[in-house]
Order: structure tokens, then sequence, then C-alpha cells
């Protein structure tokens, strides 16, 4: 059972729903991550779920949380090792489910969790359901690029492992409309992750893909470049990069060891002699830029996609920076409409298969 205490918002607020609970790091490390959001950005309100007695004291320590916080009191938690099915059963009384349980019910308009992947997932399609033509929600996330915008849109990256090429159809027509929307792309450009990018490379149901996304690209407003490779995923081929979910969650955990090894590397490097670390005191705020460039955490949030509501995956080990960034993108896609703008597109692509089918 969940009880509520009410704090005065203003009417331009923009309420997040907030999962305080999830997370390896605790609600202090959530509530941390709120304090910053909170410090950036005037209009952004949260409601706030988990124990209230633990909460409470975390959220008066920050002057900048003062009168921007509803409790709502969730006394259970979703484990990291707790299964899917598990939660289903048994998570009406925990956080996660409380924070969906706001969207769904309208008195909020994103729900932002740190909490077990599949869970989220499972709890967020029977709270919120899936909009109507859509088979398997996608989990978007954003990653380094070197395009102009500064990041790639990749999906799926792990909330089904399994994906057709119809689900691979909604993939792209989800992503353009996330880059559209989160990005602020006109026209996206969609590739379809493949072993090369020959026409002759890759299996059955990928090859049938390649054909489906090609006949809906201009109906559905984006630009299709056909097969991409791993090395496409951080470059300026494209801008929304589609997958099943094994491959993609494959490359986004590796592409974050990656630059976690590169930012090791780096610090090695400077303290090898005397001189290098001299030339790091030199090089001091390019590296500070390399690094806030490639930080995971600063990129975090993943997105799910076709649900009738906004759900925000944050990493499950995210620091207060983490939180923060996760934050920042619910408030974005909240001001934005995306979870209208995403049901408008996918309910007029689907409306055009059916009359071409006719």
């Amino acid at each position: 059972m969940t009880t509520s205490t009410k704090t005065q918002a203003k009417s331009t607020d923009v309420l997040i729903s907030v999962d305080a609970m999830g997370g390896d790091a605790g609600p202090a490390a959530v509530v941390a991550g709120m304090a910053r959001s909170a410090q950036k950005n005037p209009n952004i309100a949260f409601i706030l779920h988990g124990p209230t007695d633990v909460l409470r004291p975390l959220v008066t320590r920050r002057k900048t949380l003062m009168n921007r916080v509803e409790f709502q009191d969730a006394q259970d938690v979703v484990l990291m090792q707790d299964r899917p099915a598990h939660v289903l059963r048994n998570g009406k009384g925990t956080s996660m489910w409380s924070a969906i349980d706001a969207v769904r019910e309208g008195r909020a308009t994103v729900a932002v969790s740190c909490g077990n992947t599949g869970a989220l997932m499972a709890l967020s399609m029977i709270g919120l359901k899936k909009l109507k033509g859509i088979n398997r929600p996608a989990l978007a996330i954003l990653f380094p690029s070197r395009n102009p915008q500064g990041f790639n849109v990749m999906l799926d990256a792990g909330a089904d492992v399994r994906a057709d090429a119809q689900d691979l159809l909604q993939y792209a027509i989800m992503g353009s409309s996330y880059a559209r929307n989160g990005l602020l792309l006109r026209r996206p450009r969609i590739g379809l992750l493949n072993v090369g990018t020959e026409q002759h490379k890759g299996h059955a149901e990928l090859k049938e893909a390649n054909e489906l996304i090609r006949s809906f690209a201009d109906k559905a407003d984006f630009d299709f470049v056909g097969f991409v490779e791993g090395g496409d995923i951080p470059g300026d081929t494209c801008d929304v990069i589609v997958t099943d979910g094994f491959t993609g969650n494959v490359a986004i955990k590796t592409g974050e060891g990656t630059a976690t090894l590169i930012g090791d590397l780096l610090q090695d490097a400077f303290r090898y002699t005397p001189l290098s670390r001299l030339a790091s005191l030199l090089s001091l705020t390019s590296l500070r830029r390399l690094q806030k460039r490639i930080d995971p955490r600063r990129v975090n949030g993943g997105v799910f996609l076709g649900l009738a509501g906004t759900v925000v995956k944050s990493h499950g080990s995210s620091d207060a920076t983490g939180v923060s960034a996760a934050v920042k993108l619910a408030f974005q896609l909240a001001q934005s409409g995306f979870s209208e703008r995403l049901s408008a597109r996918v309910a007029a692509v689907a409306e055009y298969a059916s009359d071409s089918e006719t």
C-alpha cells in the first residue's frame, strides 16, 4: 500500500516520477541527481517513490529540492536479481510500480528508474500498455558520435533479445521519431546494423527488414541508408541504428567499457614520467573536455519506445551525474510532448500499411 505527501508545485512545472530505490548506489545518489537537475532547471518537480521515512531526510538536506518533491510511500523494492515474472506477480507494492503508476494516472509525464531493466519493461508494459500497432517495445539509447548533434540513437539496446523484420521496421519508425524530437533532426537517417554493408550479407530476416524499412522511408519521413556496420554506431553515416536487443545490448556495454578503458589508459600514460605529468597539466582543459565527451554517465538514460507513456531507464550503477542526465532527458521529452508525437507517428504509418494491403 502506498501513501503520498504532497507539496505545492507550480503550474509551469514538469512533474517527473522517480523510482528512488532501484539503483546500485541507493536512494542517496538518486536524490543527489535530482538536486543537480533541479538546480539547473527551475521548472522541474518530482514525485519520489520509496519508503518516505528513508527519503524525506535525504530530500530535506537539499535546499534546491525544497517544495519541489511529492513523496509517494512504497515500502517494497525490485531487486536487480528479481525475475520479471516474479515482479509481475508481486510488484504492486514496489517503488518501481508506483513510479510507473503515476504516469499511467496522468500525475506525472515521464517515469525514471535505475532498476532492473527486465522488470521495468514488464511493469511498464502492464501499467502503460503498448501503443496500437507495436509488437515489441524497444529500449533506445544515445551513443556519442561524429555527427553534428553529437549523438546517434540506437535501438533496441536490450528490451527484448528477439526481433523479426516487422519489429525492426517498427524500431526504425520509433527511432526516427525519437531522433526528430530528442535530437531535433528534421529527417533522420536510418541504418540497419549488419555484419557488412553488402546486400547479400546477413540472415533472411535482416534482408526482409532491409526491404520493409526502405519501402516505408518516405511515408515515415526518414532517409534509409541501408545496412551499416558496428563502426558506424559512433560514426556519421546515419543518425539512428536499428538492431535486435541482444546485439544492441552487447554493443552499448562494449562501448561503455571501451570509453572507461580509454580514460584509464590516458590517466596511466600521463602519470608515467614527471614530463608526462607536466604535459597533463598543460593539456588539462582539453583532457576534461574529452572526459566529458566520452563519459557514459553523461549520456545515461535509455527510453522505452512503443508504450502509451514515457519511461526512462537509467543505468543500474548510476551516480548523481548519471541520474541527473536521465532526469534531464526525461524533462526534455516531457517538454516536447514526445509520447503523443510518437503515438501519432506510429498510428499514421500503421494506417498507411493497412491501406497498402487493401
